[in-house]
């Protein structure tokens, strides 16, 4: 990979994983659609059940996190069967993890659900949603980590092909099992989830097949429930503090949202629609940090440290100039696609002004979500974590309640400090960067893996 490769090889990364991440949001909205058309409580059920789904799917992504930077570094350095190796164990640490998280997931599910507060007209319908929803977490666990393995060999296409066929299956399926056809009875939730779990293990399927195919691992019956402490170390010191960030901002965001909770029904209705927009300008940003963590992981592999430090100025400016501009094109639209949630000129108004304080807010997030997927690739995943935690904490959820009840600034207040956050903690990341306090990291990074056996 030379320099005059990393440009287009960069967008030609991104752009899969937007698209993944695309169809798995409208896949979730036409799930909503499809819930509401049963009734009000079904909406509710399905919505809790797939909050709790969503938490427990982080733990999955301290594999996955770990596993695709220790590849893209080993494969950096020429390190084949390094990277083998390690693509294996982690199928071993997705059996367990995975299956302990179905576990608890299936006989707790009343449980969390009354964790949640969830009436007893939610509960009845969510519990058993929520039940067969953890075989999805079972399957979830190996999918996650298969593909992480497949994008850090570059195979970004044939990991977007797995994953649009993927939720082709779950719309195909979904409709009959729900609303019933022919014999088949009528499912509701659970048909949505029987849906979702069949898809979930046509994709572990084919991911299996592009594994022999393309990378050329085929997984032994030990590979499936062994855990490797040696290979897999490195690969917990990468995910386990990229997970622990995660966890820490759903947390502070649970708590802001509590305080918009209190504000009333119609503060967090306007809540609800403004962040389904934000969340849509967020998507290039998140695949361009992906793509970018898998580039500047192979480079540190191969000790190319100052074309990592110039991938990443390229990757921070295209993903400003596009989120800003998605920003700015959401916030002048909003008047009129705000009419598709809710036809109240109230709600309208304030969700309006929110989404252009997120222009305000968007280069901060950028920042965040760019740099902290560039130090990881690096080595440096405590940072993230050490930097942004207080920042979470007392600016994100207390500023929060600061600014939006003891200032009575309301939804502006909450958002003004989501804002002061992510400048705040975008600030303290390109610092780190751009002051070169990543280049111990991937110093140590390059030693370890020299350090392997020749493959």
């Amino acid at each position: 990979m030379n320099a005059l490769q990393t440009r287009p090889r960069l967008l030609a990364l991104a752009w899969p994983m937007l698209a993944e991440m695309v169809l798995g949001f409208s896949v979730g909205m036409l799930g909503l659609w499809l819930a509401s058309r049963e009734s009000d409580t079904s909406s509710a059920a399905f919505a809790l059940a797939n909050q709790l789904q969503a938490v427990f799917f982080l733990l999955f992504r301290v594999i996955g996190m770990g596993v695709s930077v220790v590849i893209t570094q080993n494969l950096g350095a020429g390190k084949h069967a390094a990277a083998q190796a390690t693509a294996k164990a982690a199928l071993g640490a997705s059996s367990w993890l995975g299956l302990v998280t179905a576990l608890l997931v299936f006989t707790g599910a009343g449980a969390l659900l009354g964790l949640l507060n969830a009436p007893p007209a939610v509960l009845l319908l969510g519990r058993p949603y929520l039940q067969v929803l953890a075989l999805v977490l079972l399957l979830d666990a190996f999918n996650a980590s298969m593909a992480a393995v497949m994008r850090a060999h570059l195979r970004t296409r044939d990991t977007m092909f797995n994953i649009l066929a993927m939720h082709g299956v779950h719309l195909l399926l979904c409709l009959p099992l729900m609303r019933g056809a022919g014999a088949l009875p009528a499912l509701g939730l659970v048909g949505f989830a029987l849906a979702m779990a069949l898809s979930r293990l046509f994709g572990l399927l084919v991911h299996l097949a592009l594994w022999r195919w393309r990378l050329r691992i085929v997984p032994c019956a030990g590979d499936w429930w062994r855990l490797k402490g040696s290979l897999l170390r490195p690969v917990l010191q990468i995910g386990l503090p990229g997970a622990a960030e995660n966890v820490a901002y759903r947390l502070a965001m649970l708590a802001s949202v509590t305080v918009v909770a209190g504000l009333g029904s119609r503060s967090l209705a306007t809540q609800t629609y403004a962040f389904q927009f934000m969340n849509v300008v967020v998507l290039f940003s998140v695949s361009l940090g992906f793509a970018s963590e898998i580039l500047i992981g192979h480079l540190i592999g191969a000790g190319r440290l100052q074309e990592a430090h110039r991938l990443l100025r390229r990757s921070l400016s295209w993903g400003l100039l596009v989120s800003i501009s998605m920003a700015l094109l959401v916030a002048l639209t909003a008047p009129w696609t705000l009419t598709l949630f809710t036809q109240d000129p109230q709600i309208i108004a304030s969700a309006t002004t929110l989404l252009w304080l997120t222009v305000l807010l968007e280069p901060g997030r950028t920042c965040n979500i760019v740099i902290i997927n560039a130090l990881r690739a690096t080595g440096d995943a405590r940072f993230p974590v050490a930097a942004g935690a207080a920042s979470m904490l007392f600016v994100m959820a207390g500023g929060s309640w600061l600014l939006g009840v003891h200032f009575k600034l309301g939804l502006i207040g909450v958002w003004i400090a989501y804002g002061a956050d992510e400048w705040l903690r975008g600030l303290a990341m390109a610092a780190r960067w751009f002051g070169r306090g990543w280049v111990p990291s991937a110093r140590a990074t390059r030693r370890r893996v020299l350090s392997l056996g020749r493959s």
